[in-house]
This record gives structure tokens, C-alpha cells and sequence, in this order.
């Protein structure tokens, strides 16, 4: 279960990167022609957020199915959408040919991406938490977290062949269209995983036990809001510490003289570290608890920034990768435990769009506004301090929110399916 959820997610995660990668290097030369460098840069990674947006929409809207109708619907419906939308995007003519209906398309489908993922995450973490056995679920639950980062390595690795198989004439006028095309397998392999999936055990037991709930997203709103703020005010961190090192990162080494492929080299080698140590942290959240282990990464990530970005400043490629090493060390902390340590704060009823609203609407605070907001910080300033105390603020934030968070349960027990009609479990809760 662990492996088919994590395939799914690897193939949404792969189309979600495609189109950042494609907004750090092309987007802004194909879609935003006749803007300067810097003003193409921002409109094209304005558009990546605009996904960021739509994450809250979808996790409302398949954390209701995934409540309502079953984890396995949602996932196969968000699978598809995600697919069909990142084809497309690969379809779309560039400004010179349809002029300002270009952008647009591109916009119209980046917030379906957008929908897509926020409905995604939710439930692929669900599916495999909820067939973990006891003491397992950190252990399980981070090989779906690591699907984010195989599908960052594999987007990154097919615009690594790509550029290198052509001249940049030609990778600007329809390369960068392959990787999203490539999505259309994916998809078809992905669609075949899931549909074979059993659906949760957790869930069957709700519904053989009568206590699925009328309305999910009414009762969150109503009876758990604290917990879904927590959540949201503990991912923030997280999702800008990521987003910093990936699609701001990338942009900003080519400003310090590194080429396309050694940016895309040294995030593909950091994320592979990312996914060995995710795993070992999750499995380590088995024993030692989610809470402590989340709040240290977060506090690890924002004493290594400074380090992170003065090593890009040197143009230094085995100094860069050595720093993204060490500062995704701490993110690793926070990313292998965080999809376990978050669904835990919810009982089954209530517990896909719990997670789902309060994921998706700190990664619209982290994750929406951070390549745009850096680069515009580090082009008015021409200093490394802005950067430095955005993320380290972020992650100081997270640690302070994950505090006052609660558990079901020590991650030790059983997560606990029979609710009360508000959804609410006692006494714990």
C-alpha cells in the first residue's frame, strides 16, 4: 500500500515540478516576451503560485469526497485531473503565436494543477497511514512524503536530458514541452495503481459503523478550526523552506553564474538526500514521537539558511551542494514526519479534510508567495539578510505552532474511527 501510494503521488508531484522547473528557466521567455528579464522572471513564478491558491479548494472539495465516498475515488479523480492538466499546458501556444490567451491558458490550468494536488496529498497520506499497522505509521507515511521529492528528481532529470539532447533555440521553441507530454504515461501507470487499490480499512469501518458524517468540511469549520490553523501555521515552514531551495534556488544560481544543468544536478543529488533521510526520520518518529523531531528540524532549518545562501553567493558548485545538504538535513526532519504527525490530529470522520484544509492553506501562506517574494527581495536589495530572515522566520513560526498541537494517540495505537456526530473524539480531543 505504502508503495502504490507512493507511486501516485510520485506522478502528481512530477506534474506539479514540471511546471515549476518550466517556470524558473522558460516561461518567462515564451510566455512574457516582451517584459525585461527580471519582470518575465516574476510573471511566470507568479503564475506557479497561482496553484498555491487553489490547493484550499481542492482539499475542500476531495477531503468531502474522501470523508463522504471513500479515500480510493478521491485519489483516482485528482490522479486524472492532475494529468490532463499538465498535458495541456504542454500544449499551449506561446505568446507570439495567440498572443495574450497564452498566459491565460496558462493560468486556467495551473489552477486546476492546483485543485489537483490540494485533494492529492491528503489523501495518498491517508491511504497509507490508515493500512499501517501500530507503530509503523511514521516508518510508512514517509515513503509518501518522498514522492515529492522522486518527482522533483524525476521532472529535474527529464529537463536535464532534454536541454542536453538539443541546442537552447530549440528547447525554447518546443523542448520544454516533452516533460509534460512524458506526464500522459505516467498518468496511464499511475491510473492502473490506483484503480487496484482496496480502499482504507479505517473508512470501511465508518461506513460499516454508520458514522459517516453528513457534511466533513462543516464540521471541521465548526468544531476543529484550531486544529486546522495549528496544522496550516506548522506547515508554513516546510513548504518555504522548499520552495526556497527548489524554484528560488534555481533561479537564483543562474544569477551567480551556474548553468542550468549544475543548478538541476545539485537539486537532483539534494533530493535523493532529502528521500533516504525522510525515511530514516520517519521511521525514528516511531519511536521517539512525531512532535519533538518536527519542532528540531524546523529550528535546524533556520539556523542553516544564512550558510545555504552564502554558499550560492561563492558560485561554488561543490560548496552549493554541500549547503543544500545540510539545510534539507533539518527539512528532512520536518517532511518525513510531518504527514503522520498532521493526520493524527484528526479521528476518521473528519480526518481527509482536516488535513487536507490545514496542509493546503499553510502551503498557500509558504509556498504560493516565496520564489516570487525572494526574488523580488534579493533584485531590491542585492543581499543575502531578506532571504535568511523570511525562511528562518517561517520555520521558527512552525516550531512555535507545532507546540500546542495535539495526537489521537502517541503513534502507538490504533488512530481511533468511531466519532460522535460533530466529529469530535473525547476525551482527548
Amino acid at each position: 500500500m505504502g508503495l502504490a501510494s507512493l507511486m501516485g503521488t510520485t506522478i502528481e508531484y512530477y506534474d506539479f515540478f514540471v511546471y515549476g522547473t518550466a517556470a524558473a528557466l522558460v516561461f518567462g521567455q515564451v510566455f512574457f516576451p516582451n517584459s525585461n528579464p527580471l519582470t518575465a522572471t516574476l510573471l511566470s513564478l507568479a503564475t506557479f503560485g497561482v496553484a498555491f491558491v487553489a490547493r484550499p479548494l481542492g482539499g475542500i472539495i476531495f477531503g468531502h469526497l474522501g470523508d463522504r465516498v471513500g479515500r480510493k475515488a478521491a485519489l483516482v479523480t485528482t490522479l486524472l485531473m492532475m494529468g490532463v492538466a499538465t498535458v495541456a499546458i504542454g500544449l499551449v501556444p506561446s505568446y507570439g503565436a495567440i498572443g495574450i490567451a497564452a498566459p491565460i491558458l496558462l493560468v486556467v490550468l495551473r489552477f486546476v494543477q492546483g485543485i489537483a494536488l490540494g485533494g492529492e496529498y491528503g489523501g495518498a497520506v491517508l491511504m497509507t497511514v490508515e493500512h499501517s499497522p501500530p507503530g509503523k505509521r511514521g516508518f510508512y507515511s514517509s515513503w509518501v512524503q518522498t514522492g515529492a521529492q522522486f518527482g522533483l528528481i524525476i521532472a529535474n532529470v527529464v529537463y536535464l536530458v532534454v536541454g542536453s539532447a538539443m541546442g537552447d533555440d530549440a528547447f525554447l521553441s518546443w523542448g520544454w514541452r516533452i516533460p509534460f507530454w512524458v506526464s500522459s504515461l505516467l498518468v496511464i501507470l499511475g491510473l492502473m495503481i490506483r484503480l487496484r487499490l482496496e480502499e482504507s480499512p479505517e473508512f470501511k469501518a465508518l461506513k460499516e459503523s454508520n458514522d459517516i458524517l453528513p457534511a466533513p468540511v462543516l464540521v471541521v469549520f465548526r468544531h476543529h478550526m484550531k486544529e486546522v490553523l495549528l496544522i496550516a501555521g506548522a506547515a508554513v515552514g516546510n513548504s518555504v523552506t522548499f520552495y526556497a531551495a527548489t524554484v528560488f534556488g534555481l533561479s537564483y544560481g543562474a544569477t551567480k553564474g551556474f548553468s542550468r544543468n549544475e543548478m538541476l544536478v545539485i537539486i537532483i543529488v539534494a533530493a535523493a538526500w532529502v528521500i533516504a533521510a525522510s525515511i530514516f526520520v520517519g521511521a525514528q518518529s516511531d519511536r521517539f514521537g512525531r512532535k519533538p523531531i518536527f519542532i528540531v528540524g524546523n529550528l535546524a532549518i533556520a539556523a542553516t539558511v544564512f550558510g545555504w545562501m552564502k554558499a550560492i553567493d561563492t558560485g561554488n558548485q561543490a560548496v552549493v551542494l554541500i549547503a543544500y545538504l545540510v539545510l534539507l538535513t533539518g527539512y528532512s526532519m520536518t517532511w518525513g514526519t510531518i504527514g503522520v504527525f498532521f493526520a493524527e490530529a484528526f479521528q476518521g470522520a473528519v480526518r481527509y479534510t482536516g488535513l487536507s484544509l490545514g496542509f493546503t492553506i499553510g502551503v498557500i501562506v509558504g509556498g504560493a508567495v516565496t520564489p516570487l517574494v525572494l526574488t523580488t527581495l534579493v533584485a531590491d536589495t542585492s543581499s543575502a539578510m531578506p532571504v535568511v530572515l523570511w525562511v528562518a522566520g517561517s520555520t521558527i513560526l512552525s516550531a512555535l505552532c507545532a507546540i500546542p498541537m495535539r495526537q489521537i494517540d502517541d503513534g502507538v495505537g490504533g488512530l481511533g474511527t468511531t466519532p460522535s456526530r460533530t466529529g469530535r473524539t473525547a476525551p482527548h480531543l
